[in-house]
């Protein structure tokens, strides 16, 4: 496989980021996965560290190279992360179990497959134009699906950012997965947060993943995304990918015959404070992170 990618993530206006972002690769599969932790819950960004490590940890396992069924991986995975953020909870006796949204995508053998929860966004693109995406779990994205309201009316509308389906929780959530979409040279995803796609139209996505190399292409969205949203405005993050050969080439092109056989290469923004937060101990960041993984494995015995 050959492709160019790049993830992106920033705080904006919020005190905290609870975005997570990931991308995990073998010889012959990739995994992306974007998540939002729910402002108003508790442990937001737990909830979506947990959710981006449960489907990383199963892709580690699982792709020895390949999956035998990716559209089942992410049906599993993302189950799998819902629960483990209920056992989390428990395991914590917090008030609240932390909720989160997903959208994660496979490529493999130039077939796309994806699957979302919430409101988090998955487009397709190529040659500049849109030619699939994901629909919100939201009741105002049901208004606009039903003739109710417009896409307009839609931005503007008050609970437009409330979920309808998330991970974490006493209902399973319902995962919406994708017809399996063949890719081509140069089609690029884009999977991002409310934080980029509340403030970005489609044609400006595709203008910008279309007139730019994809590092520059990112940059130019976060930017713009961030300016807009101003000192209130909302987590954003994002996984962009171009697959095969770029319309404009670029030294970070990544291959994966350099990974030798079993090989897995895995990125993700780690659980960490931010500036201006309280002082948080290493031991604290440390046992932090092993209770993460705790509830990670008691799932993935399962």
């Amino acid at each position: 496989m050959k492709f160019t990618i790049y993830q992106a993530s920033r705080q904006g206006g919020r005190k905290n980021n609870q975005d997570r972002v990931a991308y995990s690769y073998s010889r012959e599969a990739l995994l992306m996965v974007v998540c939002d932790g729910m402002g108003g819950h508790m442990h937001g960004e737990i909830a979506a560290q947990i959710a981006v490590q449960t489907l990383t940890d199963q892709f580690q396992k699982l792709a020895k190279p390949r999956l035998a069924d990716p559209m089942a991986f992410l049906a599993d995975a993302t189950t799998r992360g819902h629960y483990a953020i209920n056992d989390y909870a428990v395991e914590q006796d917090l008030l609240e179990i932390p909720h989160t949204t997903l959208v994660a995508a496979v490529v493999q053998d130039n077939t796309a497959y994806w699957a979302h929860v919430g409101d988090s966004r998955l487009y397709l693109f190529s040659d500049g134009s849109l030619i699939a995406r994901t629909e919100d779990h939201t009741a105002v994205a049901q208004l606009v699906r039903d003739g109710i309201i417009s896409e307009e009316e839609a931005g503007h509308h008050p609970e437009r950012n409330k979920v309808s389906n998330c991970l974490g929780g006493y209902v399973t959530p319902q995962v919406e997965c994708s017809a399996p979409i063949p890719l081509h040279d140069a089609d690029t995803m884009l999977l991002c947060t409310d934080g980029i796609w509340g403030m970005i139209s489609i044609p400006e996505v595709a203008a910008l993943l279309h007139a730019y190399t994809l590092e520059d292409a990112v940059r130019h969205l976060m930017d713009h995304a961030e300016f807009r949203g101003g000192e209130h405005g909302d987590n954003l993050s994002l996984i962009a990918m171009t697959w095969g050969e770029a319309r404009m080439p670029s030294k970070d092109s990544i291959s994966t015959l350099a990974l030798p056989d079993g090989g897995v290469t895995t990125q993700i923004n780690a659980l960490r404070p931010l500036p201006g937060t309280p002082a948080v101990s290493d031991d604290e960041i440390e046992r932090a992170i092993a209770e993460i993984q705790q509830a990670i494995q008691k799932i993935s015995a399962k």
